[in-house]
């Protein structure tokens, strides 16, 4: 099998859209009507053992990232991944390191899950939406019950075990009325690593509204700037948010980590528990599913023609509003799932969110300068500002003028704390 070309990250989907909750905004609980009623939404281990085998030969880096989603995975119990752990080693070669990343409600987190995860060195997405009162609001149980005790007491044992953790956190109509509040809770209980994930739901029946519990724009906006400048007085070099370090990347000549930044996305599939695989997280449906694993090769789905203008309609359907914004590079139109508004001048794909991002990363924007003329200074580099990043491969030239490859210069250099 021949190595993908690019570099890519899968949301493995073991236990399907199954939940032992019933967060009120989950957008994957009704992909269940996808499968069969009487089908088992568990990942058998003939197809788990394929995938796993498959993106190990089909990464083109020693480094190997498996993200591991759902659904909530831990319904699986420790032991299944503990079958995954050892067919990752059984199929690995010797130059190449896993990296396993798991995203939890963290209510079913136990000592011997943790024990587990601090023993093969897992890193843990757990989703919390600030305090009790916020958190409780939308992410509850199927009868309704509040969650936020049983997700800190997970948290509360990542912390205790000692391993890696990042706190996402969907900002809502409810909280995003209290930015402050919600970061100081996330500092308080010890909270190093944080995403802020807007909530924006089309509203049914209608071509550009929203539901009640979706965030506004300009709500967005102004959370987003009032944690920056709390961050910033505060935080800065002990605390990382995450669209923080994506607003300083195109300074530095980095491409976007994060895909929803990036000029042209594609290469965060999924593959679902019968191995399907879908073109992305927010498309999992019939039009956007190329193939599956079980007769179709990963890495045939990876470059297929599909995949490839799914990716590339990111970068092509980009209004002429945003391609001459200042923010273009910090932004490259977000997410394609929130395009649907008209720009000013009646150009349809517009993302939702345009003008609170467009608030914050023009808020932002003088000290992302400053810190990048002052890391070019120290490093001797002379980068571009605001370089086209997303153009740059991680074999061509680095932009510095070092005549080294981009991947082994400044791609992985970041900004001094």
């Amino acid at each position: 099998m021949s190595k993908a070309s690019r570099d890519f990250q899968i949301f493995v989907k073991p236990t399907g859209p199954l939940c032992n909750l019933g967060c009120h905004y989950c957008y994957y609980l009704d992909k269940k009507k996808l499968f069969s009623g009487d089908e088992s939404l568990r990942m058998p281990d003939d197809i788990l053992e394929n995938y796993i085998s498959q993106h190990l030969r089909a990464c083109p880096d020693p480094e190997v990232l498996f993200s591991w989603h759902g659904g909530e995975p831990t319904l699986l119990g420790v032991d299944y991944f503990r079958k995954i752990v050892a067919l990752q080693q059984k199929h690995k070669t010797l130059k190449q390191h896993i990296i396993n990343g798991m995203q939890t409600n963290g209510t079913l987190l136990n000592e011997e899950w943790c024990r587990f995860l601090k023993a093969e060195n897992f890193t843990v997405g757990i989703s919390m939406d600030g305090p009790p009162e916020m958190h409780d609001l939308y992410r509850v149980t199927r009868e309704n019950k509040p969650t936020h005790e049983k997700t800190l007491r997970g948290l509360s044992l990542l912390q205790k075990h000692g391993i890696g953790n990042e706190i996402l956190c969907v900002v809502n109509a409810d909280n995003v009325r209290y930015p402050v509040k919600v970061y100081r809770y996330f500092k308080q209980i010890g909270a190093q690593f944080l995403t802020f994930l807007p909530l924006v739901e089309p509203q049914p029946g209608t071509a550009s509204g929203v539901t009640s519990r979706s965030v506004t724009p300009q709500a967005w906006g102004d959370f987003l700037c009032a944690i920056f400048d709390e961050w910033l007085e505060r935080d800065i070099g002990k605390i990382k948010v995450q669209i923080f370090e994506e607003a300083v990347r195109p300074a530095f000549g980095q491409e976007h980590t994060l895909c929803i930044f990036r000029q042209t996305c594609g290469d965060v599939p999924v593959i679902e528990h019968n191995g399907d695989f879908y073109s992305c997280d927010h498309y999992v449906d019939a039009q956007h599913c190329p193939g599956n694993i079980q007769t179709t090769p990963l890495v045939d789905l990876l470059e297929s023609p599909a995949q490839r203008a799914f990716g590339l309609a990111k970068m092509t359907s980009l209004p002429g509003y945003c391609r001459v914004c200042s923010v273009r590079d910090m932004c490259n139109g977000e997410c394609p799932k929130n395009r649907f508004i008209t720009t000013p001048d009646g150009e349809q794909g517009l993302n939702y969110l345009c003008a609170g991002y467009k608030k914050f990363f023009t808020h932002c924007r003088p000290f992302v300068n400053q810190i990048a003329e002052l890391w070019q200074k120290q490093a001797g580099h002379t980068l571009k500002p605001a370089a086209p990043a997303v153009n740059i491969g991680r074999n061509d030239p680095c932009p510095c003028g070092s005549g080294k490859k981009y991947k082994k210069c400044c791609m992985n250099q970041t900004p001094p704390d």
